[in-house]
């Protein structure tokens, strides 16, 4: 694995499940990850979450790279895929083996479910197996022991962040029942492997982090920055899909999009309006704010497309 090295350029990414074709909560992501990087005067990467295959909808990762080309968001290397990535997360995973911080697990979801206690992102596993399987189990998922001092970091929206990862979610899955690698390990090897020094993304992802900074820690691997932005809404209050019909984003007139997205972020509107997509990026990275950002898990997206 090979990371940038202290003092090196910033570097930003957008990190899609290519589950369908872009829409406007993705937008926001991609949009507040691009000129962040841009306004730091760094590289800007783009990364095709594609662990889930069975999720992964064919077309839907070139579909994508279409929209952010169309909205002016062009990345500086080539995209990475995590299907092609597999090597370095059996060498992580061995890794984390090695030192004893791996054990085969034997649970059902449904056996968590009836054994955990509740927390903030369902059901904590009980450790049912951390002593090794029941007799007669086989191993279905590999787990990381939690255990170890409270996780705390600065998120650059949400300020100080706490969590006792053993106490919150418990001992939680680096390789799933159906082989495939969980989302924690693969994000953490792979944003060290692109050198990422600054993670822009959703705030669902905020609880998440105390376990990624776990992981860097036992890997030795560097912390980036973490900036959460929040969640877009529909007007029902349910997170935005791709199917919401008042707010398309529509690569032929990507302006009106690209402007509600900036909205949505908080930030200032350009003091007269743009002729195109190049004109909007040329004056906007360099008007990026991000401590105007709202301070909030989800936000209404209804309303940053009226404004």
């Amino acid at each position: 694995m090979t990371a940038a090295p202290p003092g090196s350029r910033r570097r930003g990414r957008f990190a899609p499940s290519p589950t369908g074709p872009l829409h406007f909560g993705s937008l926001v992501a991609a949009v507040g990850s691009f000129a962040d990087a841009r306004a730091a005067g760094g590289e800007w990467l783009v990364r095709m979450e594609d662990l889930d295959r069975p999720r992964t909808v064919p077309g839907a990762a070139d579909d994508i790279l279409r929209g952010l080309d169309a909205f002016g968001l062009h990345w500086d290397a080539s995209v990475w895929y995590q299907t092609g990535r597999t090597e370095a997360y059996v060498t992580a995973l061995e890794r984390l083996s090695a030192a004893g911080l791996v054990y085969a697990c034997g649970c059902t979801r449904r056996e968590i479910q009836l054994g955990g206690r509740p927390g903030p992102e369902g059901p904590i596993y009980p450790g049912t197996c951390r002593r090794g399987l029941p007799a007669g189990r086989a191993p279905r998922s590999l787990r990381l022991r939690a255990d170890g001092s409270e996780i705390g970091f600065v998120d650059r929206v949400h300020g100080p962040q706490q969590q006792d990862v053993a106490r919150a979610v418990g001992d939680f899955v680096l390789r799933r029942a159906d082989g495939f690698y969980a989302y924690q390990l693969a994000v953490v090897v792979d944003d060290a492997a692109q050198g990422i020094t600054d993670v822009v993304r959703g705030a669902d992802l905020l609880l998440s982090t105390p376990r990624q900074i776990r992981l860097q820690r036992h890997l030795g691997l560097p912390q980036p920055t973490y900036a959460h932005l929040p969640l877009a809404l529909d007007a029902s209050g349910r997170k935005l899909s791709k199917s919401l019909a008042a707010l398309p984003v529509e690569r032929s007139d990507p302006l009106p999009a690209l402007l509600a997205a900036w909205r949505f972020l908080g930030q200032c509107p350009p003091p007269e309006p743009p002729g195109d997509v190049a004109a909007f990026w040329a004056w906007a990275v360099h008007a990026w704010d991000v401590t105007r950002i709202p301070s909030c898990i989800t936000h209404p997206a209804v309303e940053a497309a009226e404004r």
